[in-house]
């Protein structure tokens, strides 16, 4: 399956400060309701379905959440990237006790059912490559960024 992805610079966000995870997300949220990517409840079903289900992602690299919600809140398909200059506590997506130090945070706006499934392994592909993880949270560039991450999301990756 093939998702049709609109992903550009202008939804990458780097060197962010905020002081808990409820603050990154609402940034997030906010961020694609003004641009018409997800309605206005997507900020609450992303923010519930985090209280229920961690996104947290442990990784060797920068430790990633990967924050979502229903896809029938969202008008078209995207992903927004926030870059934290300072980590935020997640939780654990494997174990939702474990807190996890939060350096990047991929939120999904995914409008197909199962297209969840797909950029999840997506997305898995990049937490896998502990070079690629340092980089983008390195990086203050949103278009270095852009095009380290766009090949993951465009193009299947061999497993």
């Amino acid at each position: 399956m093939s998702l049709d992805l609109d992903f550009n610079e202008e939804l990458i966000f780097v060197d962010l400060v905020f002081d808990d995870k409820k603050e990154v997300l609402n940034f997030l949220t906010d961020e694609l309701i003004q641009r018409g990517y997800v309605q206005k409840e997507f900020k609450e079903a992303v923010l519930k379905r985090e209280e229920v289900y961690p996104t947290g992602l442990p990784s060797i690299g920068a430790k990633i959440a990967i924050p979502h919600a229903n896809y029938q809140l969202v008008e078209k398909t995207t992903i927004a990237i926030g870059i934290l200059r300072k980590p935020v506590t997640f939780f654990s997506m494997e174990d939702g006790s474990t807190p996890l130090d939060i350096e990047i945070v991929i939120m999904l706006a995914i409008s197909e059912p199962h297209g969840q499934i797909e950029m999840l392994q997506r997305v898995v592909s990049i937490i896998q490559d502990e070079k690629l993880t340092r980089k983008i949270v390195d990086s203050k560039s949103k278009s270095d960024i852009l095009e380290m991450v766009t090949p993951y999301f465009y193009e299947p990756q061999n497993q």
